[in-house]
């Protein structure tokens, strides 16, 4: 069993391997930091990175950097971890190559040391890092709520918070291990925004400057009419995608909406400091309030692998009920439907449900979320490329 107070012992045997990884991000950093003309009552220490505001002392971002350069080694010890499975099927008498369901590759690699020891450091990794960002916030939060509160009633934009709103269960989770979750700590929003910059550099790149989210908003297509005129963001969580789309689309109506209050209010904060008209409100994907055939594009950003299956459902419906006749929705996630495949993605999957608090990933994987879609009313226009290489292209158009 996890510990979650015990944050360094797993780490310590392998940290000097990260030493590497600092030097070209602080050359990288030191390269782009700029003093802004903050707004009034924005807190910016040490000034920013381009669109990221750097962390306000740099003995936190000293630590940030070496969770984050951890998180770069360790994509590159998953390799003889894949490698080793790989190893386990073939002394079993098992094809590599074959497809095997969660169940069938853990049983096969529970005891394995050097496999075991790949999912150990990176939850411990994770741990730390929302430990050093959590302290930080919670140990200043007098400032922090202050900024917060200098910016909510100020645009561009606006922020629409609904501290009453029935939360369902599954947005209480702590997904991804984050304490609190998105809903149940009022510095969601910043613990995410740094602790996922980490992420991205493990995983699918640098996002500091939100290049990943620019370039998610850049590859999505037009409606067939080429009209777009206003844009929701379902399940926006900080807002990246948010801003980047109204950036895209400038003379759009842009809203990004979220179940966790303190997710909105940080982007919107967010959006202020970065001087972009984009309106955000705390609301729920499955009842967004908005009138029928409101919206030319209802998009999302890898929110459905953290929905129960009958939610999904119904934020599919919701989509479906809230765009333009013409209009489309293009949710980015995951690609899904079904339960086997290669053995270490697999194992990686369940290893991903069990100990990162992916709660509703498993039941996503097998939902044929394409075919729901199409039972929702929408046409797939399977022409389109992924808006995220690597992920699903479900590019679902209303004809009617």
């Amino acid at each position: 069993m996890l510990d979650r107070r015990s944050l360094f012992a797993a780490t310590a045997a392998v940290g000097s391997f990260v030493g590497a990884a600092f030097g070209s991000s602080k050359a990288n950093a030191a390269a782009h930091t700029s003093v802004n003309l903050a707004p009034k009552g924005d807190i910016e220490k040490r000034g920013s990175k381009g669109r990221l505001e750097r962390l306000p002392e740099l003995d936190l971002e000293s630590k940030h950097d070496f969770v984050t350069g951890f998180r770069s080694f360790h994509g590159r010890f998953n390799r003889p971890a894949s490698k080793r499975i790989d190893k386990i099927l073939e002394e079993n008498g098992l094809d590599p190559k074959a497809k095997y369901s969660m169940e069938e590759v853990n049983k096969l690699v529970e005891n394995d040391p050097l496999v075991q020891m790949s999912g150990r450091t990176w939850i411990s990794n994770q741990q730390i890092t929302w430990k050093i960002l959590q302290d930080h916030f919670h140990e200043n939060a007098d400032a922090y709520i202050a900024e917060m509160e200098s910016a909510d009633n100020v645009g561009p934009g606006t922020l629409e918070l609904n501290p009453g709103i029935e939360l369902p269960k599954y947005t209480k989770h702590e997904i991804h291990i984050q304490p609190g979750g998105y809903v149940g700590d009022e510095f969601a929003g910043h613990i995410y925004h740094y602790g996922t910059n980490s992420f991205y550099v493990g995983a699918i790149g640098d996002n500091e400057q939100d290049q990943i989210h620019i370039g998610t908003a850049n590859r999505l297509p037009l409606p067939e009419d080429g009209k777009v005129n206003r844009i929701l963001d379902m399940g926006c969580g900080t807002g990246q995608l948010t801003v980047a789309l109204k950036e895209r689309f400038p003379d759009a109506e842009v809203w990004g909406i979220d179940a966790g209050g303190p997710m909105v209010r940080y982007a919107h904060m967010r959006a202020r400091d970065l001087n972009v008209d984009v309106n955000f409100a705390q609301r729920l994907v499955e009842d967004t309030k908005f009138e029928d055939g409101y919206f030319d594009i209802v998009t999302s950003y890898i929110i459905n692998h953290e929905l129960p299956q009958v939610n999904n459902r119904a934020m599919i419906a919701e989509a479906h009920r809230i765009t333009r006749k013409g209009g489309y929705f293009y949710p980015i996630d995951f690609r899904s439907g079904g339960d086997k495949g290669r053995a270490y993605g697999q194992y990686r999957r369940w290893w991903d449900h069990r100990w990162n608090t992916e709660v509703w990933s498993r039941e996503y994987h097998t939902l044929d979320f394409e075919g729901e879609i199409e039972k929702a009313g929408f046409t797939l226009n399977k022409e389109t490329r992924p808006a995220l290489p690597g992920f699903g292209a479900r590019h679902a158009e209303k004809k009617a």
